[in-house]
């Protein structure tokens, strides 16, 4: 007997929180332009929930009404972006999920606005932190942003 899978997520401040129960096989890179602009980013991750037991468990998103047919959510707080929301569901940023390697996207789409350099993003140089020249400065980093894990209550006292 396979037992359901789980999954919780959030912000990076903590203000929101979600837990999902279900299988997500549909997890998806989408290139299209208002992903980009929506993500910051060359791209958007994203994992549709559509059929999984999703529910906010500490705060919702605010929303942005990005066309017609969908919406945004993200973080008032710290502006995270969270969700991807239309007729046919809701879609979460992987990153936004507390352990995203168990999250792989299996499709691509909005390829036509691909940029031309993504696919070579895996080969460019490396640089670890510990060999980043401002290494020292790393090292003495205090992270504000919210665990990896459900907490009772955020920020701690």
């Amino acid at each position: 007997m396979n037992p359901v899978p789980e999954f919780s997520g959030g912000c990076q401040c903590g203000a929101i929180r979600f837990h999902v129960r279900g299988a997500l096989p549909d997890r998806s890179i989408c290139h299209c332009r208002m992903c980009q602009k929506a993500f910051g980013a060359y791209y958007a991750p994203l994992v549709s929930v559509r059929g999984a037991d999703f529910q906010w468990t500490r705060g919702e998103p605010r929303r942005f009404q990005s066309s017609n047919h969908f919406r945004r959510g993200f973080c008032a707080d710290c502006g995270t972006p969270l969700t991807y929301e239309g007729e046919d569901g809701m879609a979460v940023a992987a990153g936004a999920f507390d352990d995203p390697s168990r999250l792989p996207p299996t499709v691509q789409y909005g390829t036509e606005s691909k940029l031309p350099f993504v696919d070579q993003l895996g080969g460019l140089p490396v640089i670890l932190l510990e060999d980043d020249p401002d290494a020292e400065r790393l090292r003495s980093l205090v992270s504000h942003q919210h665990p990896d894990r459900d907490t009772e209550r955020w920020p701690p006292r």
